[in-house]
């Protein structure tokens, strides 16, 4: 008699990563921004930006790759620690590096450390919310299936739009599943159109100077510029829209 082939072994569950390794991440921003904001405090401001004109602006002529470097690096800890001043770095790479080469190190900055805090949050809170969401109804299940369903509009529309703070949008997608690949090129793209705008304002800061003026912060909420960003997002969000039209057509069709 012929023996039944006896059925491989599974191989063995991973054992459960330590509580103190999941947190650990996010503990260490944490810990980032309370050191932070109390070295920092209102030092990243437009008058400490015009009172250090002067120093930046050799240190950039002597030294451009070291200053864009230094740059980045202290953009990156701006936004992966939530500390106040991004719109002020923004300013100020437009002003040291000009409109264009401001925006892309900005951009490339602030998406590395958007992506940080992502990755902080979903590492210690993101994984074990998916999981109790998973096979459960409720208003939390529904809002993540949809973003799952919508990922790529939700998350370029959360960027176009001024009104959502940056950390809301930093932190939102962590506990919602969305995948890090689509969240770092959503961001990415999506803060380039704000980004240009602060960075071609910093550009012209100089003159600003010169006539003991102050820049214009709010030019992003006036119609010419706020106008196309909100056509962008409304762009964004239409594959979003025109999905859940169609479901709701099928099913109408259905109960007909």
């Amino acid at each position: 008699m012929t023996q039944a082939p006896i059925p491989p072994t599974p191989p063995p569950a991973a054992p459960p990563v330590p509580a103190w390794r999941r947190w650990a991440p996010l503990a260490a921003l944490a810990a980032g921004a309370a050191l932070g904001w109390w070295l920092l405090g209102d030092r990243l401001s437009f008058d400490a930006l015009r009172e250090n004109r002067a120093a930046l602006v050799a240190w950039r002529d002597s030294a451009w790759i070291e200053a864009a470097a230094v740059f980045m690096l202290a953009y990156v800890a701006v936004v992966a620690f939530s500390l106040p001043g991004a719109l002020i770095m923004t300013l100020t790479g437009g002003f040291l590096f000009g409109a264009a080469p401001g925006t892309a190190l900005s951009v490339v900055a602030a998406t590395l450390g958007a992506t940080a805090i992502f990755l902080a949050a979903r590492s210690s809170l993101g994984a074990s919310l998916e999981r109790r969401l998973q096979g459960q109804g409720g208003f939390l299940a529904r809002l993540r299936a949809g973003v799952a369903e919508n990922e790529v509009s939700v998350l370029l529309t959360l960027r176009l739009i001024p009104a959502v703070p940056f950390f809301i949008a930093n932190l939102a997608p962590a506990f919602l599943g969305v995948r890090t690949r689509t969240f770092a090129w959503t961001t990415f793209v999506g803060i380039i159109p704000g980004t240009a705008v602060y960075s071609w304002t910093g550009a012209g800061l100089g003159a600003v100077f010169d006539a003991g003026g102050e820049p214009d912060l709010g030019l992003i909420f006036r119609i010419e510029v706020l106008g196309p960003l909100l056509a962008l997002a409304a762009l964004a969000a239409l594959p979003a829209i025109l999905r859940a039209a169609r479901g709701r057509r099928s099913a109408l069709e259905g109960e007909g």
